[in-house]
């Protein structure tokens, strides 16, 4: 029982956890920005130009059913106007912070120790030794 609580005491405050917990939180945060930025500042704008900014009055009844396309279409636009929101601050975070592009993704096997380092390391962290970048 003991070995348990040890193990569990390890894996729930581990850093890669913790630093898990801390970017969901910024995410959650950050997403709850953003939909405030697009529902309360974006589609009023879009009222603006179309007359409103919800279209759910929109239904085309085919016998007897109504089909509320108007609803499908209000989400599309949100979501729509919600992606471009973020693409926009993304690239601006990227500019403002100088990480225009992000290094290459994964690992491979240093030719001198057999440690896995970063494809386009250019130095293994391990030995030390120059070693020639991979990057896809």
């Amino acid at each position: 029982m003991r070995s348990m609580l040890t193990s569990f005491k390890n894996f729930a405050f581990s850093g890669s956890l913790i630093d898990l917990a801390v970017g969901l939180a910024i995410g959650a945060a950050f997403a709850a920005v953003v939909e405030s930025l697009v529902g309360d500042v974006i589609l009023p704008l879009v009222a603006a130009v179309f007359g409103t900014p919800d279209f759910s009055a929109l239904v085309l009844t085919v016998n007897g059913s109504d089909i509320r396309y108007g609803s499908f279409l209000t989400s599309f636009v949100s979501f729509l106007l919600l992606a471009f929101t973020i693409m926009l601050l993304v690239q601006a975070v990227r500019r403002a912070t100088g990480r225009e592009a992000a290094g290459a993704q994964g690992s491979r096997e240093c030719d001198h120790c057999k440690s896995f380092i970063p494809v386009d390391a250019s130095v293994c962290m391990f030995c030390t030794r120059d070693v020639e970048p991979v990057v896809p």
